[in-house]
């Protein structure tokens, strides 16, 4: 591997795309110098103000506004406000010089190729020779824009393509021209994974490269049976959505978020560049495509497209859907399936499609209609865009955000089934398919000793993923038998090296009973046998916190030394993450909410991807945290406690973290909201490295010497000082009207516990004593009538109430 370090990047061109990969680099903690062309002419507001064309605010009037906009959008492309100190803006007349001590040099400008040309004969003026230069162009050939060129440009010159929003989607295609140096190929690869955590995809400089490509013609070939079957809108989100291992918005939705011009902007260029495909006809607009983009209906940004918001006759926000034949809106109709029905029961979403690819219903012949017509597309595709079918399925899961890629599904299907099939819908699987199966190759991937292996065409032998071997893919252990043990809700997985994990597989991941007697085993088992223990799983969140349903039939019931125990075994197992013999480290990803945070709260170590969503949301429905949350907010306010002023501050801002049930919108601000603390935690930006980071993070604890921690009976808390600081605040924001009656007696619940009870003067207390107000004070919330109403509208409605 090259020695090469990236520290200060430049991006030139601050459009949606450019503002936000300098965001993201900031994020990851380089400096970034964002650049734009500066203005022709001047605005009535400056002119106003009698500044002149040379006006330094003028001059970069174009890239402060890009960025202020990329800031203020949702959802935000930074981890943390504080990133933007990284970020420094300036304009192509002024500021192109400064690329000179730039390492990287990422050009975003419009998508035309004499404007590009003309950008990078500007950096060729200034560029250092060695330094790497890339595009994120998705539409021009590469190997056009490094035409007339210097060598030294042109070896170290390839494609970025990321794709938007760059901090979410996760896909990176790294696009080589013929004059590529190898190394810097390889060196994007890795820093695509390690830094930016993405899933990059070696790509050939082929129209559309990989997955708009595909992504692209499975939209269009949709849109096209649309008619054909007489699909309603409504129909195709359905069947095309979660269910399907699809994001929520599925199709027609995505492209109104999208937008349906740089759809159809794709869709143009892959008419006009791939004239010899075999689906070339596919790439051309139905009708009402066309009819949409004259009407200017392009989705979000114009406010309407295949759907559009309104105020009804009541005044309530509605959405109307398209009617494809008519053009006119409607209010939208529910979708009946009994395909979709028969699913629901079904967690694994590869378990799913055999019964979507034998429904008899219209979901059953959508997935037919499109997917044998994608199988083939895509085997038609090797080696015309990659040489590995891997890669393909690569870019559909990260680009696309499909939880599987054609390939994947195929499999699922059965690869010789889906073909019978194919036959009768007049799609043929490309050669190599028949001899893969000729050869009694029966899928295209398979898992051998824990390593998943995709099918090598030319070889006509499976051989590993490269890249995969630092990931530990938990499906792929299970498959090799490495569970030790299963309940309902979790199960222990041996990482190998003397490490345990504990996979949770509930709904949502939530904890109850089973999840914390499966934590309790696997550190049992380590103390006994292992070195260490990982909690993670790979599911969609980390956890969405403790079951409330349970919580919920308790409370109702009455059954109050039941909970009273369910409570106590959340606290214990809370405190047992923390002192074990043995070193736990939690692995959260997501949503980290409630239990979940608490658990990350007593860990030895959190080893949390980039992208962790962390909060006690216990106010949400009328309790307090309960899991020693409260008890570990105290503990920690008393370790920042120096001087009366600051004593006081710290107590009302731990307070105030709960009271308002602030969740963090990344890792880094999980750590400036107070739930991660400083030497005890790391980030993994590619989550696919998640688990294997905390289990070497586990090991290196073990190798140390791990020792077993001493119960805290030193934590100093206020008493009677504090609750008048609590009360009068919890009164203040009464009397506002900013929080209800009984938001105010959940407040001073959380108060008394944080404070250690009435306590006559500040003294020190156990954490043991903290643990008891805190189920004291939780059980006693769990009593209320408006408590049990919350918690009932979050059981049965999924939606907070205030009351």
């Amino acid at each position: 591997m090259m020695n090469r370090k990236i520290t200060k990047v430049a991006v030139l061109g601050s459009g949606i795309m450019g503002s936000r990969i300098a965001c993201h680099f900031a994020n990851i903690g380089v400096e970034v110098l964002l650049l734009d062309i500066a203005p022709k002419e001047l605005t009535a507001e400056e002119q106003a103000k009698g500044l002149a064309l040379d006006h330094k605010a003028v001059k970069n009037r174009i890239v402060n506004a890009a960025l202020q906009t990329a800031v203020k959008s949702n959802p935000s492309p930074i981890y943390s406000q504080n990133v933007l100190q990284k970020i420094s803006t300036g304009n192509f007349d002024d500021d192109m010089s400064k690329i000179a001590n730039y390492d990287w040099i990422i050009e975003v400008v419009i998508e035309n190729l004499d404007i590009k040309k003309k950008v990078f004969e500007q950096v060729e003026q200034f560029r250092k020779p060695g330094t790497l230069i890339t595009s994120n162009t998705s539409g021009i050939p590469i190997h056009l824009m490094a035409e007339g060129r210097s060598e030294d440009f042109k070896s170290n010159f390839c494609g970025t393509h990321f794709f938007n929003p760059p901090r979410y989607l996760r896909l990176l295609e790294i696009i080589p021209t013929p004059y590529t140096k190898p190394e810097i190929i390889d060196f994007l690869m890795h820093y695509g994974d390690k830094f930016l955590g993405k899933t990059t995809v070696l790509c050939k400089d082929t129209p559309a490269f990989i997955a708009n490509r595909v992504g692209v013609y499975s939209i269009m070939a949709l849109l096209h049976s649309v008619e054909k079957l007489d699909l309603t809108i409504e129909e195709v989100d359905k069947f095309t959505g979660p269910a399907l291992g699809r994001p929520k918005s599925a199709t027609f939705r995505t492209s109104d978020v999208v937008g349906l011009d740089t759809m159809i902007k794709v869709a143009k260029g892959l008419y006009d560049n791939v004239p010899n495909d075999k689906a070339h006809d596919l790439f051309k607009l139905p009708a009402y495509v066309e009819k949409m983009a004259e009407n200017n209906w392009l989705g979000d940004k114009t406010k309407q497209g295949f759907y559009k918001k309104i105020k009804n006759a009541e005044g309530k926000s509605e959405i109307l859907a398209l009617d494809l034949k008519t053009l006119e809106y409607k209010p939208q109709q529910k979708v009946k399936s009994a395909t979709l029905e028969m699913t629901k029961s079904i967690d694994k979403v590869a378990d799913r499609m055999k019964i979507f690819a034998a429904g008899k219903d219209k979901a059953g012949e959508l997935f037919r209609t499109s997917f044998f017509g994608l199988f083939e597309y895509v085997s038609d595709r090797i080696p015309e865009i990659a040489d590995e079918l891997y890669k393909i399925d690569d870019a559909m899961r990260a680009g696309f955000g499909w939880e599987l890629g054609p390939f994947e599904v195929w499999d699922a299907v059965g690869v010789a089934e889906a073909i019978e099939g194919m036959k009768k819908y007049g799609n043929e699987p490309a050669t190599w398919v028949g001899e893969m199966l000729a050869g009694g190759n029966t899928s295209f991937y398979k898992v051998e000793d824990g390593v998943k292996k995709y099918y090598d065409i030319p070889s006509k032998s499976y051989k590993a993923i490269p890249g995969t071997s630092d990931f530990i893919i938990l499906e792929n252990l299970k498959a090799n038998n490495k569970v030790l043990y299963k309940n309902a809700g979790a199960s222990i997985i041996d990482l190998g090296e003397g490490i345990l994990n504990v996979e949770f597989h509930s709904k949502m991941n939530t904890i109850g009973g089973d999840t914390l007697s499966a934590i309790n085993k696997a550190i049992d088992m380590a103390e006994k046998d292992y070195r260490g223990v990982v909690i993670g799983n790979d599911g969609a969140n980390f956890s969405a916190g403790a079951n409330v349903g349970m919580i919920f039939m308790m409370a109702v019931e009455q059954e109050w030394e039941e909970l009273n125990m369910a409570i106590r075994l959340f606290q214990n197992t809370s405190m047992r993450i923390r002192y074990s013999s043995i070193p736990v480290v939690v692995a959260p990803h997501n949503l980290t909410l409630g239990g979940g945070c608490e658990f990350s709260l007593h860990a030895d170590h959190v080893q949390l991807s980039a992208e962790t969503y962390m909060g006690l949301v216990e106010f949400g429905v009328g309790v307090i945290p309960g899991g020693g949350g409260t008890k570990e907010f105290a503990l920690r306010a008393s370790d920042e406690f120096s001087d009366d002023q600051i004593v006081q501050n710290t107590l009302k801002n731990r307070f105030l973290t709960i009271g308002m049930a602030k969740v963090s919108t990344s890792a880094v601000e999980a750590f400036e909201l107070g739930y991660l603390q400083k030497d005890k935690y790391a980030i993994s930006m590619n989550r696919s490295r998640l688990i294997a980071d905390a289990k070497a993070k586990a090991i290196e604890l073990a190798d140390a010497g791990y020792t077993k921690p001493v119960q805290r009976k030193n934590i100093k808390v206020l008493g009677k000082q504090g609750l008048g600081i609590v009360h009068a605040g919890a009164n203040s924001m009464y009397s506002g009207h900013y929080i209800s009656e009984h938001d105010k007696k959940i407040s001073e619940k959380l108060g008394y516990v944080m404070c250690g009870g009435d306590l006559s003067s500040p003294t020190e207390v156990t954490e043991q004593y903290l643990l008891d107000l805190e189920r004291e004070a939780f059980l006693s919330l769990c009593g209320e009538r408006k408590t049990l109403e919350r918690i009932q509208s979050i059981v049965t409605k999924g939606k907070p109430l205030r009351n």
